[in-house]
C-alpha cells in the first residue's frame, strides 16, 4: 500500500478502480466497514467496487495497492465476481454512516456525520480513525446545523453502534451529494444494497423528478415497495413524473383498488395517457408505448425539428425519429403521415419543411402487435423507435428499443448486471477468490 496517511471516504466514492496493469476494473460505490463491541475504531474490510456491467462486488482492503486522490489500485485485476451481500454486523460507510445523528462522548451534544476518514494502522489494516461531525442545537424545538464543522476521533463520538444506525432517524444529505453526479441508474443499485429504513430516508430526502427517475431503473419487486412507503398523495406525484409508460407498468403490478386510488389522485392530464396505456396488456405494441414521442405537423421546419430533438432530457431512442402527422399533435393524434430519421433531417436545410423529407414507406406497427412481432419489427428495419397507429391511422404513441429488451430480458435483469457470473471472461472471474475473500472479511 502506498504511504496514505488519512482518506475521507466520501471523496474516495466514485473514484475508477484500475488493475496492475492499468485495466479498468470499475468504480468505487462504497466502503465496508466492521463494527466492534469495545470502542476500538471499526475495521475497514473492503470496498464496494461497481464493475462495467453494473455488478457490485467486494474487494478486500489487503488486495488494494494505492489510493490517490484520482484512483484506487488493485494487487490483482482478478475479482471475485459474487454480488456484494452486507453482513450484519458490517456498515457501509457512505450509505448509512453519513448524515447519521449521533453526540459527543459524555455530553449531550448532539452532531451529525458529515464524513469520515480511514486511516492505515501498522499492521496494513485500515480503520475507521476520523469522523467529520458538525454540532446540531435545538431552539425551540427546531433543529439547526451549525456550519463549523470539526474532526473528531471515533471515540469522541457516542450513538453509532449498530444499532443506533438501525433505528434511530437520519437525514440523507450528504449521501444525496454522492449521488449528483451519478446516473438515475447506478443511484438504483446504490438504493437497492441499502437497508430498508436507509432506502426510505433517501426515498423521503429526495425532490420528485430525482426519485421518480430512480423508480424507473428499480426492479418491479422494489418499486412496490417503494410506492407503498410512500404516502399516497406523493406517490400519486412519482406517479406524475415518470414515464407514462413506466408509471402504466407499475400500476398494472398493483391490486385493481390501490391503482383507482392512485389514478385518481393523479392530475387529469397526467393519467389519461397512462390509462390508455393501461388498457393493452403489457405484452403488445400497446403496452410498451410511450405516448410522448417528438410529434410535429407537415409545415414544420427542419430547424424545429432538430431543435426539439436536442433536447437533453429526450431518451435518445425518441431523438431518432420525428413523427409528422396532422393536427392534433397531441395522442392520439390527426393522421400520421409518416416518420422523418433525424439523419435525413442533419442532410436537410434548415428553412426546408419536414414533409420534404418524411418517410411515408416504413410499416407502422399496430398496438395489439405481440412482443415477438415487435421484436421482429426492429430487427428487420434497424429501428431505435417505431410508430404505433390505431386502424384509423392515427398515431398513438412509439415504441422504442430500449422497451422491447426489458421485456425480453429476464425479470431479474436489474438485480443480476449486465452479465451472469457465468457470462464472466476467465482472466476476471477466479473461483478461489471466493475463499480467500471470505478470510478477509471474517
Amino acid at each position: 500500500m502506498a504511504a496514505v496517511n488519512r482518506v475521507f471516504v466520501a471523496r474516495l466514492a466514485g473514484l475508477p478502480v484500475f488493475g496492475p496493469d492499468g485495466e479498468s476494473i470499475g468504480k468505487v460505490r462504497d466502503v465496508v466497514a466492521g463494527l466492534r463491541l469495545d470502542q476500538q475504531p471499526p475495521r475497514i474490510l473492503g470496498l464496494v467496487v461497481e464493475l462495467a456491467t453494473r455488478r457490485r462486488v467486494f474487494v478486500p482492503m489487503l488486495r488494494v495497492t494505492t489510493i490517490e486522490p484520482t484512483a484506487v489500485t488493485l494487487a490483482t485485476g482478478s475479482v471475485n465476481m459474487r454480488h456484494f451481500t452486507q453482513r450484519p454486523n458490517e456498515v457501509l460507510v457512505c450509505g448509512q454512516l453519513l448524515d447519521a445523528h449521533a453526540s459527543l462522548a459524555g455530553t449531550e451534544t448532539r452532531v451529525t456525520v458529515v464524513d469520515a476518514a480511514m486511516e492505515p494502522t501498522r499492521t496494513r489494516d485500515w480503520v475507521l480513525a476520523k469522523l467529520a461531525i458538525r454540532e446540531r442545537q435545538t431552539r425551540l424545538g427546531i433543529a439547526r446545523r451549525r456550519t463549523a464543522m470539526h474532526v473528531l476521533t471515533w471515540n469522541e463520538v457516542a450513538g453509532l453502534g449498530l444499532t443506533d444506525l438501525t433505528a434511530q432517524p437520519q437525514g440523507a444529505g450528504q449521501l444525496l451529494m454522492l449521488f449528483d453526479t451519478m446516473r438515475a441508474v447506478d443511484i438504483a443499485a446504490t438504493v437497492r444494497d441499502l437497508p430498508l429504513k436507509r432506502r426510505h430516508e433517501v426515498a423521503d430526502a429526495m425532490d420528485d423528478e430525482r426519485l421518480a427517475d430512480v423508480l424507473e431503473e428499480l426492479p418491479d419487486d422494489d418499486q412496490k415497495e417503494l410506492l407503498a412507503y410512500l404516502s399516497e398523495e406523493r406517490a400519486a406525484d412519482i406517479l406524475e413524473a415518470m414515464s407514462p409508460d413506466d408509471a402504466a407498468d407499475l400500476l398494472a403490478e398493483l391490486a385493481p383498488a390501490d391503482q383507482s386510488r392512485l389514478l385518481a389522485l393523479m392530475e387529469p392530464e397526467e393519467s389519461a395517457p397512462v390509462k390508455r396505456l393501461l388498457a393493452y396488456s403489457s405484452d403488445t405494441a400497446g403496452g410498451l408505448m410511450t405516448p410522448e414521442p417528438v410529434v410535429l405537423t407537415p409545415d414544420a421546419t427542419v430547424a424545429e425539428a432538430l431543435a426539439h430533438i436536442r433536447n437533453a432530457d429526450l431518451p435518445a431512442a425518441l431523438a431518432s425519429m420525428v413523427f409528422v402527422c396532422r393536427p392534433p399533435t397531441a395522442t392520439p393524434t390527426g393522421r400520421f403521415v409518416g416518420v422523418v430519421h433525424f439523419q435525413r433531417l442533419l442532410r436537410e436545410p434548415p428553412a426546408e419543411l419536414v414533409a420534404s423529407a418524411v418517410d411515408t414507406d416504413l410499416t407502422a406497427l399496430r398496438p395489439e402487435a405481440s412482443l415477438a412481432e415487435v421484436t421482429r419489427y426492429f430487427a428487420a428495419y434497424n429501428l431505435a423507435c417505431g410508430p404505433v397507429v390505431d386502424p384509423e391511422e392515427h398515431l398513438l404513441g412509439a415504441v422504442t428499443v430500449d422497451d422491447v429488451l426489458d421485456h425480453l430480458l429476464p425479470d431479474d435483469w436489474r438485480e443480476t448486471g449486465l452479465h451472469d457470473v457465468a457470462d464472466v471472461p476467465a482472466e476476471v472471474h477466479d473461483q478461489a477468490e471466493a475463499h480467500t475473500q471470505e478470510a478477509d472479511r471474517a
